[in-house]
């Protein structure tokens, strides 16, 4: 495998894998978007994205190709075996992956969690 690749093991797919980490993750709520995180038994952490309330396809499917950079490039330093649904209301617009680096590490800090080393 590619070292920067995002395989399609890394993303929740299933519509049973999102239920289960909304019903039994914890919500962390930002302005904009929310984080719900469910620590799992894998080694590896997995992404999920929900939009909301955004309409047009195209800014829909631009704002999932940003997150999804996101993760890729940061996978390692977010929380370790935890599934994450990052779900995104109107008004969250990020123009760029650190956008939504900055948006998510700051509600991580808000919540307790450790601060990521980068």
């Amino acid at each position: 495998m590619k070292p920067f690749a995002l395989p399609k093991s890394d993303l929740l797919t299933k519509p049973w894998e999102y239920e289960a980490v909304y019903r039994r993750g914890n919500r962390l709520r930002g302005k904009q978007f929310s984080l719900i995180c469910l620590s799992v038994a894998g080694p590896a952490n997995r992404l999920g994205i929900s939009i909301h309330g955004i309409k047009g396809a195209v800014k829909r499917n631009r704002i999932k190709r940003i997150i999804r950079e996101f993760y890729r490039l940061n996978r390692a330093v977010l929380p370790a075996a935890t599934d994450m649904v990052l779900t995104v209301r109107n008004g969250f617009r990020p123009d760029s992956p650190d956008e939504v680096k900055k948006a998510v590490f700051a509600l991580l800090k808000t919540a307790g969690s450790p601060s990521p080393s980068r």
